[in-house]
């Protein structure tokens, strides 16, 4: 208790500093949790994000740009494929009785940088998003094929604040080079299902391959097939068959795969920032040790006195090691409150240009060991003024001037 009440009127004595000292631990323990938990969440539910799809047929090129373009809706297209690529599909043996779902999109068109792309129904009528989950409508119905009719997703719905009824002119391209003539009607908005789907307005395939300013070629392309396969082995075989032949065609297969190279990529980002939360923790835990180094030299009368009252070097010693800890814990418990506001913001952004949301305060390790980490490294800074303290000549100090 002794040790516990010098800690306190320390702090409480030197409440200015503290608090600065605290703060900047705050600081450094918020970009560390922050840095940390979207790194390690975002690589997890981006690699798990499928749309409920196993691979992607598209023209030949980069597989995750055809991943990216096709199931997050970034990037531009690698080009299209004509519509008797899509057919061959149903037509060869070999691949028909491998591949569960076939669903065929068109892209190319938007409305004020919102995505829209050309589909099927059936999109919408059977195909899971996720285990036993379809896509279920907040308001409305399925767009009919053959009518100028659109799904919304959830959050383009929410943003552009349209509802059932709601209508549209499509803008060619996703810069909005001009409008075209054909007004669309919204039918349906999809309930929420935290994926890129919800930042889309689907309208049926044939309205992007008819579009009034199109090239004519359109009529008989496609951008991409969204391909459910029955088994894993079915995905080699055709990953051999499309890919290997150096073909035309590229096979994106397994898509969790290929959405993980793009964080092997990025990955020396994470590096830095958590290279900086490191740096601005030792700047930090230094901050300590100056802070109470620098306060020695006022307080060595005080240190002095509780010596001859009986108080051991320990004591003292303890007294000063556990105050550093104790700024510490203060900062690595606001760290919390910095760590919730700027993981919130991050996830805002993802969410804004991908549609995945992200759950920051989900529990993640890096919320146990990371405030000890902080926690040790002002320890380790408390130690320096601790031995000056332990020091401290009781006779000398207390010896009155003359």
């Amino acid at each position: 208790m002794t040790i516990l009440n010098l800690i306190y009127r320390s702090l409480r004595q030197h409440a200015l500093s503290t608090l600065v000292t605290a703060g900047s631990i705050a600081l450094a323990a918020g970009l560390l949790l922050t840095v940390w938990v979207v790194k390690t969440q975002s690589q997890s539910v981006f690699s798990a994000t499928n749309s409920g799809f196993d691979a992607v047929l598209g023209a030949r090129g980069s597989k995750l740009q055809l991943v990216l373009n096709t199931i997050f809706h970034l990037e531009t297209s690698p080009g299209n494929i004509a519509a008797s690529d899509f057919e061959m599909l149903r037509r060869n043996p070999m691949f028909a009785g491998a591949i569960k779902t076939a669903i065929p999109i068109a892209v190319g068109d938007s409305y004020h940088g919102w995505r829209i792309v050309g589909t099927v129904d059936q999109l919408f009528d059977t195909v899971e998003y996720a285990p036993d989950r379809r896509y279920a409508f907040a308001s409305g119905r399925n767009f009919k094929l053959g009518e100028n009719e659109a799904v919304v997703g959830s959050y383009a719905a929410r943003k552009l604040g349209w509802h059932v009824g709601s209508t549209f002119h499509p803008q060619h391209g996703m810069n909005a080079e001009h409008e075209h003539e054909e007004l669309y009607t919204v039918v349906g908005v999809l309930a929420p299902t935290n994926t890129p789907v919800d930042r889309v307005i689907w309208i049926p395939l044939e309205g992007i391959q008819t579009m009034s300013g199109h090239n004519p070629l359109a009529k008989a392309e496609i951008s991409a097939v969204l391909i459910q396969l029955r088994a894993s082995t079915a995905g080699l075989m055709m990953n051999n068959a499309l890919n290997a032949s150096g073909g035309k065609l590229t096979f994106a297969y397994p898509i969790g795969t290929i959405v993980a190279e793009l964080f092997n990529k990025i990955s020396w980002v994470d590096k830095v920032l958590t290279l900086v939360a490191w740096l601005v923790a030792v700047v930090a835990s230094g901050s300590v040790l100056v802070s109470i180094y620098n306060s020695m030299s006022a307080r060595q009368r005080d240190i002095a006195i509780l010596r001859a009252l009986g108080a051991r070097r320990r004591t003292v010693f303890g007294a000063v090691v556990g105050e550093a800890a104790a700024i510490g814990l203060l900062g690595a418990a606001a760290g919390f409150g910095v760590f919730a506001g700027l993981a919130a913001f991050v996830a805002s952004i993802i969410q804004a240009q991908t549609g995945v949301v992200l759950e920051p305060l989900q529990w993640n390790p890096v919320f146990a060991w990371g405030p000890a980490a902080f926690v040790a490294l002002c320890v380790v800074g408390g130690i320096v003024p601790a031995v000056k303290a332990y020091r401290v000549p009781v006779a000398d100090t207390i010896a009155p001037l003359s």
